[in-house]
């Protein structure tokens, strides 16, 4: 299954990263510089796809023991997106169970599952209307704040 690999491939250049951070010899090599961290990794490898390993952004993978369930990665992602998709999916009626977690703090994916009432509506769909109403709510909540800028600039006139 291509998902499972590609999950399977960023797990293991994951566990090749933290390796990379445990052993690195950046404090050693400056040891009067106390602004360097020696197990600090780079502040983009935080939100950066590396397109280097061929890491994706979202994977998706079956559940083979729940019926109509799915495990999603959402690659450079923390907290901030993970409980806000798992509200959105909470509001859909056809949704059963949805829950999110970060397995480590120094990994930064979020395992999202989701499980569906019927068969008649796939993990996938859920989640992507979920998707496209936050993007509605923030398409909407954008406009209102202009709105009232351009309104509270006009009256300063």
């Amino acid at each position: 299954d291509k998902t499972s690999y590609e999950i399977l491939k960023y797990k293991n250049s994951t566990s090749k990263y933290i390796q990379q951070i445990v052993t690195s010899k950046t404090h050693a090599r400056h040891p009067t510089n106390h602004n360097t961290m020696s197990n600090a990794p780079e502040a983009s490898a935080c939100f950066l796809l590396d397109e280097d390993i061929g890491e994706v952004k979202i994977t998706y993978t079956a559940d083979t023991k729940v019926a109509n369930a799915g495990l999603f990665i959402l690659n450079k992602e923390d907290h901030t997106l993970g409980n806000l998709i798992r509200l959105q999916l909470l509001r859909n009626p056809e949704v059963r169970f949805t829950g999110y977690r970060i397995p480590h703090p120094l990994v930064h994916f979020v395992e999202l599952k989701i499980q569906t009432a019927s068969s008649n509506v796939s993990p996938t769909e859920v989640l992507s209307a979920a998707i496209e109403d936050l993007s509605n709510e923030c398409d909407f909540l954008q406009t209102a704040v202009q709105d009232s800028l351009d309104n509270w600039q006009r009256d300063l006139k």
